[in-house]
């Protein structure tokens, strides 16, 4: 396929806007809704025979035929280079994250270790937890904005601790979009004796993914964003020597049971959109995966360097330390408050017809561009004009 304007037409996507912003919540291919919609209607012509029998069997005399939700994660696995037994679906990476830190055995004084750049609803989640239990979070200051990759691996060496029971890194950042070594800190962690949670929203389609090979004891990420599955959808992954000890934050039938009978069954919900997470693989493959990670990785990276050149502002990290995003500064005097952030988000997108994410941190703000195969260059050339003019 020719990536570019015509790609336009597998999505639904207002066509007077430049959308520069799928790493957010994602937008889900026109094929891929065809697909969720048959599912949900082929659900309320035996809505009860559909739950109960063929995604969870309450009813019915045992088969071992698997059931439609372990059939689409056996899909979801081998994309991610997993077996299906160690990988059960969840709403999204802050669900998985929630169930791992909810489900450590933590005492007064331990600590959970991550970045100041974790998502910051998988850092609220560990500092409710750490609350609860009289445990601390331990923050590790990523180099930033001139990133190294080894300089972080040597602060989180640094910041490892005895008191450390449980370390936490995103694969790639949510706002400044940097790809972390989290094969290397995994393994660093674990000559430690700590357990790592990698938290892989951005990953599956934008990069190479074989979850076991990274070493990590649980792994969570986001189906919705980058592979094209209808929201919410996202996997948790466990090895299987942790599963016995993670539980769904919502305890339902399937307690007692195992790890698979505990996530598959937690409650009556739409199970469509990961019963339709296949179908945005199988469009991840018409398009040619390793053609569409390079198309939207070079994008990017072009769109980025433009972008700096025309601003006056510089790119603090290699073409290597980033995937499909990338976050860069904005001219200094546009501000460096969120407040001013706001303002020059809402006019992008009601003023100028471009969404793209925007905020402060580090005493700048900054904005975080996304390419996908329906982007051009001349959208992200909009982008520039568009911030120049309010300088």
């Amino acid at each position: 396929m020719t990536f570019g304007a015509a790609m336009r037409a597998e999505w639904m996507l207002d066509p007077s806007v430049a959308y520069l912003n799928h790493g957010t919540v994602g937008a889900v291919p026109r094929r891929v809704l065809a697909a969720q919609q048959a599912i949900r209607d082929e659900v309320e012509r035996g809505p009860s025979q559909f739950l109960l029998r063929q995604v969870f069997r309450f009813a019915g005399a045992p088969t071992s035929e698997p059931t439609r939700l372990r059939k689409a994660a056996a899909e979801v696995a081998a994309f991610v280079g997993a077996r299906s037994d160690d990988l059960v679906f969840v709403d999204n990476a802050s669900t998985g994250a929630n169930a791992v830190l909810r489900s450590m055995r933590l005492g007064a004084g331990d600590e959970i270790l991550m970045t100041d750049h974790q998502y910051g609803a998988v850092a609220r989640a560990a500092e409710f937890v750490a609350a609860e239990r009289a445990a601390l979070v331990r923050l590790v200051r990523v180099p930033y904005p001139d990133y190294s990759p080894r300089a972080l691996v040597a602060a989180v060496a640094e910041a490892i601790g005895p008191e450390t029971r449980l370390a936490v890194f995103d694969h790639i950042t949510s706002e400044s979009a940097l790809i972390f070594p989290v094969a290397e800190l995994v393994a660093l962690c674990h000559a430690r004796n700590v357990p790592v949670l990698i938290d892989g929203a951005h990953v599956p389609g934008a990069l190479v993914l074989d979850v076991p090979s990274l070493g990590a004891d649980w792994y969570t990420a986001n189906l919705h964003k980058w592979a094209h599955a209808p929201r919410s959808s996202g996997f948790l992954w466990a090895h299987p020597d942790r599963q016995r000890d993670v539980h769904p934050p919502v305890i339902s039938w399937g307690a007692g049971h195992g790890f698979l009978a505990e996530f598959d069954w937690v409650g009556t919900r739409d199970v469509s959109p990961w019963l339709a997470a296949p179908a945005g693989i199988a469009f991840l493959n018409e398009l040619g995966l390793d053609a569409q990670r390079r198309h939207n990785h070079d994008l990017a990276w072009s769109a980025a360097t433009m972008l700096a050149s025309r601003w006056g502002t510089t790119l603090g990290m290699s073409e290597g330390d980033v995937g499909t995003m990338v976050t860069l500064r904005v001219p200094a005097s546009l501000g460096s408050t969120s407040e001013a952030a706001r303002r020059l988000r809402d006019a992008l997108l009601f003023e100028d017809k471009i969404e793209v994410q925007v905020h402060a941190a580090h005493g700048h703000i900054w904005v975080r561009i996304s390419a996908q195969v329906y982007n051009t260059m001349d959208e992200y050339e909009r982008l520039a004009a568009a911030v120049i003019r309010r300088t």
